[in-house]
């Protein structure tokens, strides 16, 4: 499986491409809201011939569905996520609002994942982890040597517990119980900022010792 990265909008979230040599791939995250931003992320697909063929959320909160509808619309896909996602979605026009950020309201949740489903595309299989304390129902992708975890854990760091439907100590547990017995090799996309891996994380990170 290969990995694009963009970071889109204010809050420089991440959003990611996962393809592998049959073509086809899953949009997680979109962040996109700009012209040049969907530009951007249609090009690369447009150029390396994708076929799209699911868009994913880990969790709802506004940064990462901003282009939920660009993506939906523009390769006809359902979106994808926990069902626990739903309320998080429904209140993302609300959030753009307060935060004053152009919004193309998400289609409606269509598809649903839960703990130790497998996302399949192409030859690839990615199992479902279910991740929740910085939303009500995160859930991470992991392949072997690597995860996809939305805003659980970053680089030392972990993902906020103030907004709505956050907890701390169910963060902190989904990530002992949920991610800190994969492999120490195994490398972890975030939500937002660098790449990390699992091994640094279970040693360094200040939030988890």
């Amino acid at each position: 499986m290969k990995i694009q990265k963009f970071t889109f909008n204010d809050f420089m979230e991440n959003t990611y491409v996962l393809y592998d040599e049959t073509l086809e791939c899953v949009v997680v995250d979109p962040g996109c809201n700009t012209k040049k931003e969907e530009d951007l992320l249609s090009g690369f697909i447009e150029k390396n011939k994708l076929v799209v063929k699911i868009l994913f959320n880990t969790h709802c909160h506004i940064d990462h569905i901003l282009g939920n509808a660009f993506v939906a619309e523009t390769y006809n896909v359902p979106l994808s996520s926990h069902k626990g996602e739903i309320p998080v979605l429904e209140a993302g026009e609300m959030v753009s609002n307060m935060y004053g950020i152009q919004y193309k309201a998400s289609p409606d949740m269509t598809m649903f994942y839960e703990e130790n489903d497998l996302l399949e595309f192409g030859n690839t299989q990615l199992k479902v982890l279910f991740t929740p304390g910085h939303s009500p129902a995160s859930i991470s992708l992991y392949t072997k040597g690597i995860l996809i975890g939305g805003d659980v854990l970053f680089d030392n760091s972990i993902g906020r517990t103030d907004l709505p439907g956050g907890d701390h100590a169910t963060l902190i547990k989904s990530i002992k119980e949920k991610l800190f017995v994969l492999p120490d090799d195994t490398i972890v996309y975030c939500g937002h900022g660098p790449e990390t891996n699992i091994g640094k994380e279970k040693q360094f990170n200040p939030f988890l010792q």
